[in-house]
């Protein structure tokens, strides 16, 4: 016998929160559903045996057990109850009956013995960090992690914590990002380890635009994020990063200042013209205080130019349109620097000012002849 009763509007953000690391599809049907824990409160867990989400909600509790439910039913179900208190009750034989105002549902549930456990967390190593920095360091890194299965360990972001703080990096062999920030409290000394993409989205989603901490604590083979009453599980990714600091050029001759926004506007008209079919680089040419931009495909051509501060001396150096705008849209400045050496080196993008916080490295398109 289970019996607890609870806010509808917590145990709908809980269910929502938990959903997320739910199998759509698996051959173990019990992972296709919610674990309930019903304590001296209600954690809601989902599962798909590469993450794990778990969240607690604070309820009146009449009876203390475990059950699984299918996730997207019981979702629907408690979606479309009133604002009112939720009272959930099952029996032995696992029939499920759920109240809320004038609604009623009755459905099934099935055995938690049936539902595998999460990964315990060893907790040698830990950082503390403000939930929106966390957040808005994954948001400023996570676009340049790899898509490519071919190395699994790009597929995720480093995270290294030492004395100066905690730096994330994320490299797709076409651009890398790069952030750092100081952090709250470090257990256990320096540490690093890569973490899943497709989980630090999640965690992204968790953080709320909070000063209050997130904690993440690094186990043998998995990683746990702590924000709030939620618990994420996951596994760390294994191998050889890529060695990042040797990867980035930064003896270049040439230093552009840039208004962040208005080279994203150039950029973004002259892509006008190239689609997904229709690929083209934008050709930049930068003279003394502007950059030419350009780009010219089937379905035309495109001309702008963007005003900067310092003298390209006439470098002409292509990009991909989107890997370009995408590192001056994620870089947290309003000006930027962009150094340069030659038409095929990378453009690196930094700060103009104040601590290097972040960097950009974008690997440029070799360029036809004259267009």
């Amino acid at each position: 016998m289970i019996k607890f009763s609870c806010e509808k509007v917590l145990l709908q953000s809980a269910i929502s929160v938990a959903s997320r690391a739910v199998a759509p599809k698996s051959s173990i049907p019990a992972l296709e559903g919610l674990l309930l824990h019903v304590a001296d409160q209600v954690t809601v867990s989902g599962y798909n045996m590469q993450t794990g989400i778990r969240t607690a909600v604070p309820a009146e509790v009449g009876a203390q057990g475990d059950i699984v439910l299918n996730a997207r039913l019981f979702g629907d179900i408690i979606r479309r109850m009133p604002d009112d208190v939720v009272v959930f009750t099952a029996d032995d034989k696992l029939t499920v009956h759920v109240s809320c105002g004038d609604a009623d549902f009755d459905i099934s549930g099935i055995s938690a013995a049936d539902y595998p456990e999460l990964p315990e967390v060893e907790d040698e190593y830990a950082i503390s960090i403000q939930q929106k920095v966390l957040r808005d360091m994954i948001d400023q890194t996570a676009f340049a992690v790899s898509t490519n299965e071919a190395r699994p360990i790009h597929t995720g972001a480093l995270f290294e914590i030492g004395d100066m703080g905690l730096t994330m990096v994320a490299v797709d062999g076409f651009r890398l990002a790069y952030r750092r920030e100081p952090i709250e409290h470090i257990q256990g000394g320096a540490f690093s380890f890569v973490a899943p993409g497709s989980a630090l989205n999640e965690v992204k989603n968790i953080c709320a635009d909070t000063e209050d901490l997130a904690t993440v604590t690094l186990g043998k083979r998995h990683l746990l994020f702590e924000v709030g009453a939620t618990q994420l599980i996951c596994r760390r990714l294994e191998g050889e990063f890529l060695d990042y600091k040797r990867a980035i050029p930064r003896n270049n001759p040439i230093s552009i200042v840039a208004e962040t926004k208005d080279l994203i506007r150039s950029i973004d008209r002259v892509s006008v013209v190239i689609s997904d079919k229709l690929k083209s680089p934008v050709r930049c040419r930068f003279d003394h205080d502007k950059v030419h931009l350009s780009a010219k495909t089937g379905n035309g051509d495109a001309k702008d130019v963007c005003p900067v501060a310092g003298d390209g001396d006439g470098l002409e150096i292509g990009f991909n349109n989107r890997y370009l705008m995408e590192a001056l849209r994620y870089a947290p400045a309003d000006t930027v620097k962009i150094e340069l050496n030659t038409g095929i080196t990378p453009a690196i993008i930094v700060p103009t000012d104040g601590e290097e916080n972040f960097l950009y490295m974008v690997l440029p398109v070799r360029l036809k002849n004259a267009q």
